[in-house]
């Protein structure tokens, strides 16, 4: 840890040539995880890191660095370093920190961290079986833990002092399958911020882990998915990350500010949207992967509602871009480590539940794509285009579920899609995943209820649908 009297050393130094903010940010970080590939205990490894990230703002501009070094002499000498990209007098000092106390938002009675081994163990051992027993033709299975705990202590010059601790644990349920020359995989990646409970006790693992190899054997027979323009079901959890990528990115300040959205600040309080379409990004949601105390900026997070109706009503803001905004910053300010600096980040994003349940919008679709689970995409944030993968997809025809296909891709804006919305379930769930941008790699919850887009274009090598 960074005591005060060296702390505001520090901030004034950065001060001194004419910054208007300077803030230091002190991390240690622990990691653990358990590899468990067909029944074998394949590698048990771990991870420690500690070190300080310093940020100087001036207006409009940011300069940033960081060290592993975190001794005086080395902290003076990388903020020296970062305060020479400005040359002006000093215009204020760092005022004296007032401690701002945390409210934990997550449960921590049984930390992964503090769970036995064996017990760790146990449980993938038990989804490797459970997996196995499902098909001769899982011919293998990887099962993994993967958790991380932080300290994190921050400074500003604004008198900010805050510290705070966050965990996450990660369980990979993996299954292959094999079947003559054709090969498939299927996974599912529960996550949370809160204590091994959430495995125990709160999630169903012996079903996601027949979902899981159920999934990989039945891709074996899938068919190539026709082509065309066509009413797509988006299946919930998973196909929260479809609004994610193809919205969420372009309702971050960091692309706001630059005018590289389209969904620019003049469309505030306008319809961007169907009117079944409700959608946040909240911080706060006790366990989810996505939540955190306070984000990388010490602010407390937010429930923040960004379209309300099919109107848009809000951005995630950072301190930095909401400058150029002229917004207040609303916790939304993450980073991967303090190898990175801090900005916008989603934290989880969901679009919320409506009214209609999945049984009627199936039944209610004459011939059209279930997307249960999509795969990976790219999406341009300045015109909203996108392209998604469906890692697991069918046929609907005449309001039923029916052949498994593969190889479909979705195709078209995010505008267009939430505008296409024309019927949204009550069957609200999230996943877990990793986002990638300007500062690393951050987990994230996306979600959504099952929805329906009365038309989207699909991509797929099996002709044109009937």
């Amino acid at each position: 840890m960074i005591n005060k009297q060296l702390a505001k050393l520090i901030l004034n130094e950065g001060l001194s040539t004419g910054a208007d903010f300077s803030e230091l940010y002190f991390e240690e970080t622990y990691t653990h995880s358990i590899n468990f590939d067909n029944g074998i205990v394949e590698s048990i490894g771990s991870n420690n890191s500690t070190g300080v990230g310093i940020r100087l703002l001036k207006n409009n501009r940011s300069v940033y660095g960081y060290t592993n070094e975190i001794d005086k002499e080395n902290l003076l000498k990388l903020v020296k370093k970062l305060r020479s990209a400005f040359s002006s007098k000093r215009k204020i000092k760092c005022k004296d920190f007032k401690d701002k106390k945390v409210t934990n938002i997550n449960e921590n009675d049984e930390s992964y961290f503090l769970t036995p081994i064996n017990k760790r163990i146990e449980i993938l051992d038990k989804l490797t079986k459970i997996i196995k027993k499902e098909s001769k033709l899982i011919n293998r299975t990887v099962c993994a833990f993967a958790g991380d705990k932080k300290s994190i202590e921050i400074f500003n010059s604004e008198g900010l002092h805050i510290k705070d601790k966050k965990e996450h644990t990660r369980l990979i349920i993996q299954a292959f399958s094999v079947k003559g020359d054709k090969h498939e995989m299927a996974l599912n990646v529960p996550g949370t911020t809160g204590s091994m409970n959430y495995f125990t006790k709160k999630i169903n693992l012996e079903k996601i882990a027949k979902d899981v190899a159920k999934d990989a054997v039945e891709a074996l027979n899938a068919k190539d998915c026709p082509s065309g323009k066509m009413p797509v079901v988006i299946g919930n959890g998973v196909g929260g990350v479809l609004f994610h990528e193809a919205c969420g990115h372009s309702l971050e300040a960091c692309a706001v500010s630059k005018n590289l959205s389209t969904f620019t600040p003049n469309r505030l309080n306008t319809k961007i949207a169907s009117s079944l379409v409700t959608a946040y990004d909240d911080g706060t949601i006790k366990g989810r992967w996505g939540t955190n105390n306070i984000d990388d900026e010490g602010n407390k997070t937010t429930r923040n509602c960004l379209i309300k109706n099919g109107i848009l009503k809000n951005y995630m803001v950072d301190r930095f871009y909401g400058r150029r905004m002229k917004r207040d910053a609303n916790g939304s300010c993450r980073r991967q480590s303090y190898k990175f600096e801090p900005t916008t980040r989603m934290s989880n994003t969901y679009i919320d539940n409506g009214k209609s349940t999945p049984e009627e919008i199936i039944k209610s679709t004459k011939l059209g794509l279930y997307a249960k689970r999509l795969g990976g995409g790219s999406v341009n944030p300045i015109t909203g285009q996108f392209e998604f993968s469906c890692s697991t997809a069918y046929i609907i025809r005449n309001g039923k579920i029916c052949e498994r296909v593969k190889g479909a891709t979705l195709i078209g804006t995010g505008e267009e899609i939430l505008k296409n919305i024309d019927m949204v379930g009550n069957d609200l769930d999230m996943d877990t995943g990793y986002c990638g941008s300007a500062s690393g790699w951050v987990p994230v919850a996306t979600g959504q209820p099952t929805l329906r887009v009365k038309e989207i274009t699909v991509g797929g090598s099996g002709g044109k649908i009937q």
